[in-house]
């Protein structure tokens, strides 16, 4: 998105809803410091500090479970900041806490700068992806406040806001698991509660179709 599309979205969608959750969110700040400590991270120290992610991240960031998400070709700042959350609490996982908790900021960007220079995955063979581009993924659906995937899931190379992922060729499974955390609360880092409040009225099927979609993408 350009500009201030994402913050004007952010506010819509809050104010119409009526609710925030107060579940908590994030103590990421985007910082002119935090930014600086991303974009002068040292990927080669990084990659010495990740031997203890390939068992379920993959020796070279694609996962080898679909339960688990890919991390090659993964924007840093998005990484950066979920590292960062599990670390704080903001988002809960008992494996990925203890993982994170004897690393500093410098070794959290350090790894995700590491895991962004590496290619993103190909196409999920798995998926079930059509040349239909879901409607939710295009246009969203104005009467139930969900504003289109790709308003700010754009493709990698012209992604302009902080802390927003590649979804290209992540696991179908991953996805999914995902959005139905959003929906149900369980996953809670979303700042300002955005995807909670998107998922939340999104069908099952809504979901799978999205989910599918961005797992055919790829890097293909």
């Amino acid at each position: 998105m350009k500009g201030n599309t994402l913050n004007t979205m952010v506010f819509l969608v809050i104010t119409a809803s009526g609710s925030v959750f107060a579940a908590p969110s994030s103590q990421v700040a985007w910082t002119q410091e935090t930014v600086k400590l991303i974009k002068s991270a040292d990927a080669e120290k990084g990659k010495q500090l990740v031997a203890g992610c390939a068992g379920c991240h993959g020796a070279e960031g694609i996962s080898p479970s679909p339960m688990y998400p890919h991390l090659a070709g993964q924007r840093a700042d998005y990484t950066y900041k979920q590292l960062r959350d599990y670390k704080d609490g903001t988002r809960a996982n008992a494996i990925m806490g203890a993982l994170v908790a004897g690393l500093s900021d410098q070794d959290m960007a350090d790894i995700s700068a590491f895991y962004a220079t590496l290619p993103l995955p190909s196409a999920n063979s798995g998926s079930n992806q059509t040349d239909s581009v879901p409607n939710l993924v295009r246009t969203g659906d104005g009467k139930r406040l969900i504003p289109s995937c790709a308003s700010c899931h754009e493709s990698p190379g012209n992604l302009k806001n902080h802390g927003i992922p590649v979804l290209n060729g992540q696991p179908d499974a991953y996805l999914k698991q995902t959005m139905q955390a959003y929906k149900t609360g369980a996953r809670a880092n979303d700042v300002y509660s955005v995807m909670r409040l998107i998922a939340k009225p999104m069908t099952d099927e809504e979901i799978a179709q999205t989910a599918s979609y961005y797992a055919g993408l790829g890097s293909d």
